[in-house]
């Protein structure tokens, strides 16, 4: 009755045509010993061209596939061994191929990640002496522990405040030390001296107002006359036609040389 309990169900599949019991036997003995002690294998040849299983969902507790061709076991293969096999079982896939074996080693490898299967591993079969064929090469992988729709709560990760260590013992610069005494002192506003300050050019005037206010006094004008910008050409007073185009007065009406330019009270009121 133990021996029942006891006895592991093992799936073994190849893509040839004949598959010896005693080579599954031997294989398993060698790769699933720390797995599977006592087993019943089921054989299915040419499994290459089965699209589905005869089996049921994590029904078997191992896989052994023997490829002799580099296309199986497929994409959609493994995917089926995944399908069948319980939570946490092996899957073992054993080439039989000779010379390079390192692109085909890195391809099943993908192959059962992408299935869904961890921790794949890369076996050396040749020590196991089979009387039909040899074997090259062995990848060893296992199915998660989980079922598919499980599902697990998420731990949240715990709130850690910030904590900031201050060494009494820390030398501080205090900012105002870094201040000199020309940086504290009051800055002294320029001085306003010259014209700017008097109603009339200066005693040692250099800025042009003196030779201003003396051609004023020889052509008799006023302070505001003096006043009115006056443009080099010396055309102002005859209207737009003659005036040129940095002219002060654009746009003003003409008016007499000297004489304060004034508007009439209808200048700036709409012409309709």
């Amino acid at each position: 009755m133990d021996s029942m309990v006891n006895q592991k169900t093992v799936l073994a599949v190849t893509d040839d045509v004949v598959l010896p019991v005693s080579s599954v036997l031997t294989i398993m003995k060698e790769l699933g010993k720390e797995v599977i002690e006592r087993f019943d294998p089921l054989i299915i040849t040419q499994a290459s061209t089965i699209n589905q299983f005869p089996l049921d969902a994590s029904s078997v507790d191992a896989v052994l596939a023997i490829s002799k061709t580099s296309d199986f076991p497929s994409d959609k293969i493994c995917g089926e061994f995944s399908r069948i096999l319980k939570p946490g079982g092996t899957v073992f896939v054993c080439k039989v191929l000779e010379g390079e074996t390192g692109e085909m080693q890195q391809t099943i490898q993908r192959r059962v990640t992408l299935a869904g299967f961890l921790e794949p591993q890369c076996l050396d079969l040749k020590s196991i002496k089979l009387s039909t064929f040899s074997l090259s090469f062995g990848i060893k992988a296992k199915k998660p522990s989980w079922k598919i729709g499980s599902s697990f709560a998420l731990k949240k990760p715990a709130k850690v405040l910030l904590k900031v260590n201050l060494d009494d013992d820390l030398d501080l610069i205090d900012e105002d030390s870094l201040l000199t005494e020309e940086d504290l002192k009051k800055p002294q506003l320029p001085v306003a001296s010259g014209c700017e300050t008097t109603k009339k050019a200066c005693k040692n005037c250099v800025c042009g107002r003196a030779e201003i206010e003396e051609k004023a006094v020889k052509l008799g004008l006023t302070e505001d006359q003096i006043e009115n910008p006056q443009s080099s050409c010396g055309s102002c007073g005859l209207g737009d036609a003659f005036r040129c185009g940095t002219c002060p007065y654009k746009g003003l009406p003409p008016f007499k040389l000297g004489e304060k330019v004034s508007l009439s009270q209808n200048f700036l009121e709409a012409d309709i």
